[in-house]
C-alpha cells in the first residue's frame, strides 16, 4: 500500500517529491524485471559473432573474446585480413572461423548466421561493429558515397540486429551495436558519418523498447558509444579533403572499447559511453546544444595531417586488408 504522505501531499513541493520517488520506484521495478528476463552467459561459454572484425575495434574485440575462451565468428569483406586474424587466434589455441560478407546485403548477413550455427550450433552474442567514414563537407560529398555509407553503417546494423534476433529471441542472448559519441553529438567534415550514427542510436533504442519492454524477450540490446579510438578508421575513410585525415586527440585504446563490449555481452547494459570525452560531448549535446555546436566547430582543423591524401578512395567500396588494431599515425618524415 502507498504511504499516506505520498498519497496526500500537503504542498506542491511534497507532490513533486512524491512524483519523483514514484518514477524512480517504477523505473527500478521495470529495470529489475528486465534483468530477471535476460540471463547472459560468461564470455568463456559464449559463441560471439563480430562484424567488422578485420581491423580496429572489431579485431580487438575478437582477440579479447578468444583470449577469454569464447568461440568467435568473424565477418568482414576482407578475406586476407580475416584469415590473418583467425590464424592469430588459433595459434593461441582459440576457436575462430570467418565469413566473407558485405553487411549491407541481408543475404550475406543471413549467411553469417547460418555459418555460425552450422559450425557451433548456435550463437549467444552478435556484435555489429562494421562501419566506414567519409571526410568532407556535406555539400561536397556525392549522393552515391553518402548512400553507400548509410548502407554499411546503418543498414548493416539493421541487417545484423534483425537476423540475430531471429535466433536469439527463443534462446536469449545479446545484440550489441557500436554507435559513437556522434550518435548524440556531431563533428564537422564527418557529417554523414554523424548522421548514420544518429540513425544507429534511434534504431537501437527502438529495438530495445520493442524487444525488452514490449515483447519481454530474453535479449539484451546495447548501444556502445566510444569517443575517438586509435584504429585505422581514418586510413579506411573515403576522403574528400586535400590532406590525409586523422581523428582528433585524445584517442582511447581500442581494447578499452572491446572490454566494454564484452562486459555488455555478459551483463545487461542499456548503453555505454566509452571515454571521458564521449561522456562530456554527449552530455553537452543533450543539455547545452548551442554550446555543443560551438565545441563541435572547433574540430574543423583538428582532423588532418600535414601531408597529402594517401588513399582517398578508402574502403567505402572495396575491402581493406590491413588486419591492424591500431591506426598508422602520420607518415615518418626525414630531414
Amino acid at each position: 500500500m502507498m504511504p499516506a504522505d505520498w498519497s496526500k501531499p500537503r504542498t506542491n513541493r511534497e507532490a513533486r517529491r512524491s512524483a519523483v520517488a514514484l518514477l524512480r520506484f517504477g523505473a527500478c521495478g521495470l529495470q529489475n524485471r528486465a534483468l530477471m528476463r535476460v540471463s547472459l552467459k560468461p564470455i568463456r561459454e559464449q559463441v560471439i559473432v563480430i562484424t567488422g572484425a578485420s581491423s580496429g575495434i572489431g579485431m580487438a574485440t575478437a582477440l579479447k573474446a578468444a583470449d577469454n575462451g569464447a568461440k568467435v565468428v568473424l565477418a568482414a569483406r576482407s578475406e586476407g585480413a580475416l584469415a590473418a586474424v583467425s590464424e592469430q587466434i588459433r595459434l593461441k589455441n582459440g576457436q575462430a572461423i570467418y565469413v566473407i560478407a558485405d553487411i549491407a546485403k541481408r543475404e550475406d548477413v543471413e549467411r553469417i548466421a547460418r555459418t555460425a550455427i552450422e559450425r557451433f550450433e548456435h550463437f549467444d552474442t552478435w556484435v555489429n561493429d562494421a562501419g566506414v567514414a567519409i571526410y568532407g563537407r556535406l555539400d561536397q560529398v556525392s549522393d552515391e558515397d553518402s548512400r553507400r555509407l548509410f548502407d554499411i553503417n546503418f543498414w548493416g546494423v539493421v541487417n545484423g540486429s534483425l537476423v540475430a534476433l531471429e535466433h536469439l529471441r527463443a534462446r536469449g542472448g545479446a545484440i550489441i551495436n557500436v554507435g559513437s559519441e556522434v550518435s548524440d553529438a556531431v563533428i564537422p567534415l564527418q557529417g554523414m558519418y554523424s548522421a548514420s550514427k544518429h540513425a544507429v542510436k534511434g534504431f537501437t533504442d527502438a529495438l530495445r523498447v520493442e524487444i525488452e519492454q514490449v515483447d519481454h524477450a530474453p535479449v539484451s540490446v546495447t548501444l556502445i558509444q566510444p569517443t575517438a579510438v586509435n584504429t585505422p578508421y581514418p586510413q579506411h575513410a573515403r576522403n574528400y579533403m586535400d590532406k590525409e585525415p586523422k581523428l582528433p586527440s585524445p584517442q582511447i585504446d581500442p581494447f578499452k572499447v572491446a572490454r566494454e563490449i564484452l562486459d555488455a555481452a555478459q551483463n545487461h547494459k542499456r548503453d555505454v559511453k566509452v571515454g571521458a570525452v564521449a561522456k562530456m560531448n554527449t552530455t553537452v549535446a543533450r543539455l547545452m546544444p548551442r554550446l555543443g555546436d560551438v565545441m563541435a566547430a572547433m574540430y574543423k582543423n583538428r582532423q588532418q595531417y600535414d601531408e597529402p591524401p594517401r588513399h582517398p578512395q578508402g574502403t567505402l567500396n572495396e575491402p581493406g586488408e590491413s588486419a591492424r588494431v591500431y591506426g598508422s599515425g602520420p607518415l615518418a618524415t626525414t630531414k
